[in-house]
């Protein structure tokens, strides 16, 4: 399977247009249906119906596995790449953005550093892919276990930062006074959803004992990449939020109450492709030491 006819047939595919991926790809129309043409004759399967332009069942089937083979590749020219590249002065490191906390800021180098905030599963994928040198990612965890990434590229996972976790909520709630809460007693109470600034709602539900899929209900989105806004909502009663300990509190208004079951931390990693951390000098192998002394 050719990958650069791949890359033609996903686009197609995402447009749901011929001429819309002839423009972003640079190609004559003619150009883009042959690709598409010659990926069908290929594996013998009609993948796109013309008219309208949509995946034919086969070729939904091979959209599930195409961005993943791509990014393989994309992966490994990145990876290839290193050897071929002169040293770098510069950092750029991709980061969800509970990933950014006082540790893994104060190892950022004086100068010469880009940070770009990402959601949290398109982090793997940027450093996978060599959009940058590094990456920081975030997530609930047992103590001192991994966290489950997606299996993109051969990347290095290194854990530099655990924190506990609180649940946020009005200084007024009744339940501000405790001393911990157990996640499992409020799984029926309203909570906010805020996949990129807080805990997403689908982690606690994984880890909820209830029944799968069950609980934790949507008051109030916040697509927002703030946590003190995050927390500001909670104090608000708009909705519990859960939240690393030290972004929760001093928040004016709100409560962080410990949480104390399931036994769970804010884990935070750093992500190099495999190999990277054997450098011996560098932006990229200077800020791995800082973050791991």
């Amino acid at each position: 399977m050719d990958p650069h006819l791949l890359r033609t047939y996903v686009t197609v595919a995402r447009l749901s247009s011929f001429s819309d991926a002839a423009r972003e790809l640079g190609y004559t129309q003619s150009a883009v249906s042959q690709h598409v043409a010659a990926l069908e004759a290929d594996l013998g399967l009609p993948l796109l119906t013309r008219r309208p332009v949509a995946p034919t069942p086969a070729g939904r089937r091979l959209l599930e596995h195409a961005g993943a083979l791509l990014l393989r590749i994309d992966a490994a020219r990145a990876d290839l790449g290193r050897f071929a590249a002169a040293p770098r002065a510069t950092l750029s490191v991709a980061a969800s953005p509970l990933a950014l906390h006082p540790r893994t800021l104060a190892a950022l180098p004086a100068a010469g550093v880009t940070v770009r905030a990402l959601p949290r599963a398109r982090v793997p994928a940027a450093v996978a892919a060599g959009e940058a040198d590094a990456g920081l990612v975030d997530g609930i965890a047992a103590p001192s276990d991994p966290l489950r990434l997606p299996d993109v590229a051969p990347l290095a996972a290194t854990g530099v930062a655990e924190e506990a976790l609180a649940v946020v909520l009005p200084a007024s709630h009744p339940l501000a006074g405790r001393r911990g809460l157990r996640l499992d007693d409020l799984a029926d109470a309203r909570w906010l959803d805020a996949p990129a600034a807080g805990v997403p709602l689908d982690e606690l539900r994984a880890v909820h004992a209830g029944p799968a899929g069950r609980g934790f209900r949507t008051a109030l989105r916040y697509d927002g990449t703030d946590p003190r806004t995050l927390a500001a909502l909670a104090a608000a009663g708009h909705g519990l939020a859960l939240l690393p300990l030290p972004v929760a509190t001093g928040v004016p208004g709100a409560a962080a109450v410990p949480l104390v079951a399931p036994r769970l931390v804010h884990r935070t990693e750093l992500l190099l492709l495999a190999g990277t951390h054997q450098e011996v000098a560098g932006p990229v192998a200077e800020f791995s030491r800082r973050l791991q002394s």
